[in-house]
């Protein structure tokens, strides 16, 4: 497990948040200190101004993996770390967030982390903690997957992200063979809703599954999209 000095990333105290990124360069897309260009995304390109269409994926990955053993972060030495952060970026996502809490890692690029205080309190607060860091990155609407899902494709996560069109308004959920999975599209419009509603270890799917405006996208000619909570 790494300290916070191991991470080798600036450390930013939002409220009760520490944000751990590696990328400084300014977000008003002023040239960074070394004389680069900050990227711009195809979304980003497509849509005008900075975040007027951009979305941030969340690598759910604070637990302690009580029943595999261990943090799954640390699975497979960081493969469905890698996997997940790798899904997200190529399916899509303008910008990537990690929430950690049980093991603190770096995260690969071009991926940030988020340490989630309470992560101890369920899957929750690392949905909590994920989703404030993206409505801190003023988007309009995140994708959540979950890191112990590790044959998660970038198809999968394109084709939901496709289905969502970047629209604030959108409930977006991956399906295989009719069963619920992930990733979770949220459109920004509700956020806040699911923020009042999380609690313990349950998830979004304590708003999505009150909701009768969630697409379903089937998914399981991809993947199995099947979670793995035992070595």
């Amino acid at each position: 497990m790494c300290t916070d000095r191991d991470l080798g990333s600036k450390i930013y105290r939002v409220d009760d948040m520490a944000v751990l990124t590696g990328d400084e360069r300014p977000a008003d897309g002023r040239p960074a200190p070394d004389g680069s260009q900050p990227r711009t995304s195809p979304s980003e390109a497509a849509a005008g101004p900075l975040g007027a269409g951009k979305v941030v994926g969340v690598v759910l990955a604070a637990g302690a993996g009580t029943r595999y053993g261990m943090p799954k972060v640390l699975a497979e030495q960081g493969d469905w770390l890698r996997a997940a952060v790798v899904a997200l970026a190529d399916g899509g996502c303008d910008e990537v967030v990690v929430t950690l809490g049980a093991a603190l890692v770096d995260v690969p690029v071009p991926a940030r982390a988020v340490v989630v205080p309470r992560w101890a309190d369920g899957l929750s607060e690392s949905v909590r903690s994920g989703l404030i860091e993206a409505i801190r990155a003023d988007c309009a609407g995140v994708a959540l997957l979950v890191v112990d899902v590790p044959d998660t494709s970038a198809a999968v996560v394109r084709r939901v992200l496709d289905a969502a069109g970047a629209r604030r308004e959108a409930l977006v959920r991956a399906v295989f063979g009719g069963r619920p999975g992930h990733p979770v599209y949220l459109g920004a419009d509700h956020l806040a809703g699911v923020l009042t509603t999380i609690t313990g270890d349950r998830g979004a799917g304590a708003y999505t599954d009150q909701r009768p405006d969630v697409v379903t996208v089937e998914c399981g000619d991809l993947t199995s999209g099947r979670d793995r909570d035992f070595i």
